[in-house]
């Protein structure tokens, strides 16, 4: 930094007012601003100013060499508006002497002499500044403490001053002197000796007591300041030659004094030299009786005088006492009775006696000395405490009598006389011991009757046995009655039991010894547990904890595995063999290790979680052709269906689901005992005919399709068949048949067509007869779980409870309340039985896939149309709110926001007669010249048909070659026209988003071009992935073009958290979102 901007101008400005800016002036002046210092890294001054107390500033510039900021640790700091007087003072030393020979800006070419003379000028201007330290004179200050007190017993401290060189002089007037020091003015005294600043100093001690007394002058002037304008006033510290001290000063004050004589005048003692004494004061008390009290007294009490409330200092005898932080606090209480009370003795009745002996006197043994009178020495009782407590049953809880025996005397502390009433006796308790044990019982909130105390509360008195009983027996001698030994705390034994695979069954059998707890009383334990109780009261009175980590491990799994608890008195459990993976997870988890697991459960289990190492032959012809990954998600599919379990296979679209599930069909084609079935969405059923011809032709496939009496008469030849395939449209037209058809297995492709479980394509497809189900799809959740929980109730019906229990234990704890251990817990029963690859993590070879946002802008025309619009179906949406709820406006709000979405596309697409342009085609035009340009070929997606026409108008004019594919297009042409474009047949194909976002492979494209979003990510993934898949060689460009400015680019937002949603079941560890709500989609109409 070779410059900064500090002058007279800046630092006026940054001054909080004039009178500050003076007073840093006259700091400045006074060599007040020590250690100066300049971090050239960090842009920063750092000094030390010397005020009532020595300061530390700081002030900080940036990089144009500004002052941006400053700081100072004086307590006025924080109530100034801007600089205090120390960064003041800072600024001009800054401004007076760093700046003058270090930092100005200079020439890097000039003369080097010059600034080296420069340099040493200033050395010497430096060490000037020393030397008038040096040469000053030491001024002597001698301090008079005065101490009164007023008619209120108010404690009232001052000093006074006197100072001089070689003759002292009394400051006549103590505000006058401090003012005169803070202007840096001299002070005449007399003829022979004026106070001047500027050259007189003190010593290091002196000038302590001065920084304090400038710290009140300059605290009180401040305020005087503030208070100016307000017309109220403040009473002063300052009365002529005194200045008084509150108690924070006073203790500074005697802490500069406390290594030197000082005069000081105390009440009427008259002045004496006195110096200040840290040690204990020389307390000396006699115990003595008098017609059954007794009496402490204290001699000499009335001469040891406290000088602060708190009693951190006294006088006595001449000397000002500071005693240990012990005496003060034993000798406080006191202070107040035998000062207050004008008298040294204090008496205690027969009633206090016995309490002043054990609470009090053996605190006074540790501040002082003290005589006893042989009278009461002979009668003190000194035995060791003895308690017993004897408990025993009361009503519905328990009772308790507390006895403190001090030898043969023996006192009850709840009798309403908690005193031993021996006039020839005086007990020295253990009152701490004793005070131990009362506190456990007022904290169980024992309640007091006659001499006993009694418990009835459940709660309470569980708390009490559990927690304070033991603690008791550690304090006391504990004995109990007969009746109240059935009322204890039960702990539960350790669970055992053990669970196999029953062959015969083909079930799990779970068995449970629940040790010597009645099984009749399980479901109410286990009921309790789960209503989160801490205990259960058994029928024999005794309480049984719940609050342990096992046999809430035990619930947990009751419940999860969805046991009636009225079933664990049984001597096994039936469950589904599906629930294997679940419960060795939570037996591990819980470390639950007396349930044993049969030799044949941890081989399904470990064989589930490394389908891998299962020795299952590959089909020979497809050992060359099916990749790695392919190969693992074949044995998995193996596996499952050795144990007769079925399973999800959620690998990324383009990773051969298809394949993988030709190759297990192959392999089962001798033990199969009846086909398998497959059903497809219609574009993809003869996709599954042209795979298992290319790569199993020796497998037969029935393709049912056609009129109704062509499939009628395809029916008849099932039985012949290996895979027989159908679509989902038709497969709900002859469910009917369907029903009554055995398959071995069944297959879902594209499984999200039964996503919601209430639509005819779910509901029919859970009809269907088989051994076995599967589930194949890339996104088995898109917008929300109850979309898993329907493909997994095709998959294995009943694994994930009834809908209504799943939404109630997972989706919406889920989903409302982002409740993490519902999602841990659903991930923990779903993982083995979903199979889920990334293409990023499976296919290293694959080529990249780069997407791109690209924003349009709207024509002229076309904003306009579109803000008019936005206008109109705000204050539609406004009114349509207001007069059926969000609820049931929810269908209007839709069409209104797909209105917005077609104006972006084109406003023909709803407006007739537009003649306008669409900077989205304008947009279109320009990617697709510079596309085909390079030699790219295209796959465009809308979900607008109609948007699709307009595009096919404008490409018909530009007379490019195209493939169009829509909802309407017949399965065997969508095959042609596939292999055709794969061929290298045209440069671009037309595809409506719903009718061609699944199961087609198009890798002979490079581009994919999104023309308008859909709210789904997961839908344009899907669509993008037709290119991106096994078989790509290039790098796969997705644009996505989004109309700047409009519900286009909240659509955009909104994809990228559903992304997040989407994993977050798959793969635990995030949280997801719900569907939108009113604020959420009311924010769709914002600009």
């Amino acid at each position: 930094m070779d410059i900064f901007n500090i002058n007279e101008k800046i630092i006026l400005r940054h001054a909080s007012n004039n009178e500050t800016y003076k007073m840093g002036l006259l700091y400045n002046l006074n060599h007040r601003v020590r250690r100066f210092e300049f971090d050239n890294d960090k842009l920063v001054i750092n000094a030390v100013v010397r005020g009532s107390e020595d300061y530390d500033v700081s002030i900080y510039f940036n990089e144009c060499g500004d002052i941006c900021d400053y700081e100072c640790t004086c307590p006025a700091y924080y109530s100034y508006s801007g600089a205090c007087k120390h960064i003041v003072a800072v600024m001009k030393m800054a401004q007076s002497e760093l700046l003058k020979y270090k930092y100005y800006k200079y020439d890097n070419y000039g003369d080097s002499k010059k600034q080296g003379k420069n340099t040493i000028e200033d050395l010497f201007a430096f060490f000037d500044g020393l030397l008038d330290e040096h040469t000053k004179q030491e001024v002597q200050i001698e301090v008079s403490y005065e101490f009164n007190r007023d008619y209120f017993s108010s404690y009232i401290s001052s000093v006074e001053l006197r100072l001089g060189i070689g003759r002292l002089y009394i400051v006549k007037n103590m505000k006058e002197f401090l003012d005169h020091i803070y202007t840096n003015t001299p002070l005449e005294f007399g003829k022979n000796f004026t106070f001047d600043p500027a050259k007189h100093t003190f010593s290091e001690g002196d000038q302590k007591i001065i920084n304090i007394l400038m710290e009140i002058y300059e605290n009180e002037k401040h305020l005087e300041q503030r208070l100016k304008y307000t017309y109220q006033s403040m009473p002063s510290a300052f009365f002529d030659k005194k200045v008084l001290l509150s108690t924070p000063y006073l203790l500074r004050i005697f802490d500069a004094l406390k290594n030197r004589n000082f005069y000081a005048k105390v009440l009427d003692y008259g002045e004496k030299l006195v110096s200040i004494a840290e040690e204990d004061l020389p307390l000396d008390f006699s115990l003595s009786r008098k017609n059954n009290e007794v009496l402490l007294h204290l001699k000499e009490s009335r001469s040891f005088v406290p000088l602060t409330e708190k009693g951190v200092y006294f006088y006595y005898n001449g000397r000002i006492y500071r005693p240990s932080e012990k005496q003060q606090k034993y000798y406080i209480p006191f202070i107040s009775r035998l000062l207050g009370g004008k008298t040294d003795t204090l008496t205690f009745s027969a009633a206090q006696t016995e309490r002043f002996v054990s609470e009090i006197l053996p605190h006074i043994h540790k501040i002082g000395r003290v005589s006893i009178d042989k009278e009461i020495e002979d009668k003190l009782v000194k035995e060791e405490l003895v308690a017993k407590i004897y408990f025993d049953k009361y009503k519905e809880g328990i009772s308790a009598v507390i006895n403190f025996h001090y030898g043969q005397l023996v006192v009850n502390p709840f009798s309403g006389q908690n005193y031993i009433s021996d006039p020839d006796k005086i007990v020295v308790r253990d009152t701490e011991s004793e005070r131990k044990i009362i506190e456990i019982f007022e904290a169980a909130e024992f309640l007091v009757d006659k001499n006993i105390i009694y418990l009835t509360d459940e709660n309470k008195l569980f708390e009490f046995l559990r927690n304070d009983l033991p603690r008791l027996q550690e304090l006391a001698e504990v004995y109990y009655s007969d009746a109240f030994k059935n009322i204890s705390v039960r702990f539960p034994p350790s669970f055992s039991g053990g669970i196999r695979i029953n062959q015969a069954s083909n079930m799990l059998e779970f068995s449970f010894d629940y040790g010597d707890i009645d099984k009749s009383e399980l479901e109410h334990i286990f009921s309790s547990i789960k209503e989160k109780k801490k205990f259960y009261r058994l029928k024999d009175g005794s309480f049984l904890s719940l609050d342990l980590p096992e046999l809430k491990s035990m619930s947990n799994l009751v419940e999860q595995l969805d046991i009636k608890v009225k079933d664990l008195s049984k001597k096994v459990i039936e469950l589904p063999k599906y629930r294997a993976m679940y419960i060795d997870s939570l037996l591990r988890e819980a470390n639950m290790n007396g349930i044993e697991r049969s030799l044949d459960f941890k081989h399904m289990v470990q064989n589930i979680k490394e389908p891998g190492d299962m020795d299952f032959e590959i089909p020979e012809k497809l050992k060359n052709i099916l990749r790695e990954y392919q190969k693992v998600g074949y044995k998995w599919l193996k596996t499952l269906a050795y144990y007769g379990l079925s399973g999800i296979l959620a690998d990324d679209m383009g990773l051969g689901k298809t394949l993988q599930v030709i190759a297990f069909i192959l392999s089962e084609k001798n033990k199969a005992a009846a086909p398998s079935l497959v059903v497809a969405p219609t574009s993809l059923v003869y996709n599954w005919q042209e795979e298992v011809k290319k790569f199993a032709p020796e497998l037969k496939v029935l393709v049912i399709s056609g009129s109704v009496s062509e499939r009628h008469e395809k029916f008849e030849k099932i039985k012949d068949a290996d895979i027989v395939v159908t679509s989902y449209p038709l497969l709900r037209r002859d469910i009917d048949l369907y029903r009554n058809i055995k398959f071995q297995y069944c297959f879902l492709d594209e499984a999200q067509h039964i996503k919601n479980p209430n639509t005819l394509n779910a509901r029919t497809a859970k009809q269907i007869n088989s051994e076995m189900n599967f589930a194949l799809t890339g996104t088995p959740i898109e917008n929300s779980i109850t979309e898993l929980w329907s493909i997994f109730d095709f998959v294995m019906p009943g694994y994930l409870l009834s809908h209504s229990k799943f939404v109630k234990k997972f989706e919406t704890p889920i989903t409302k309340h982002s409740d993490q251990n519902a999602l841990n817990e659903l991930g923990r029963h779903i993982r083995p039985f979903i199979l889920r690859r990334l293409k990023k993590d499976v296919l290293k070879d694959l080529p990249e896939k780069i997407e791109t946002k690209i924003v349009c802008e709207m024509t002229t025309e076309q904003k306009k149309i579109y803000l008019a619009y936005l206008k109109k179906a705000k204050a539609e949406v406004a009114m349509e709110l207001q007069t059926n709820g969000f609820e049931k406006s929810q269908i209007k709000i839709l069409s209104l926001l797909t209105r917005l979405r077609q104006i972006c596309c084109h406003p023909s697409l709803f407006i007739e007669n537009y003649s306008g342009e669409s900077g989205k085609i304008q947009a279109l035009e320009e990617i697709m010249t510079d596309a085909f340009d390079s030699g790219h070929r295209i796959l465009l997606f809308s979900q607008f048909t109609s948007m699709l026409e307009i595009i096919k108008q404008f490409l018909d004019q530009k007379s490019v070659e195209y493939f169009y594919l829509d909802g309407s297009t017949k399965a065997q042409d969508r095959v042609e026209m596939v292999k055709a474009f794969n061929q290298g047949t045209g440069k671009l194909f037309l595809i409506s988003l719903k009718a061609g976002g699944t199961g087609l492979n198009l890798t002979g494209a490079d581009m994919v071009i999104h023309f308008d979003p859909w709210w789904n990510p997961a839908v344009e993934d899907q669509a993008s992935d037709r290119a991106h898949r096994i078989g790509q060689k290039n790098v796969v460009q997705v644009m996505k073009l989004i109309t700047q400015g409009t519900i286009e680019d909240k659509i955009f937002e909104l994809q990228q958290k559903k992304k997040e949603m989407i994993d977050s079941v798959i793969q635990p560890g995030e949280t997801f979102l719900s569907k939108m709500s009113e604020s959420e989609i009311l924010e769709l109409f914002e600009l």
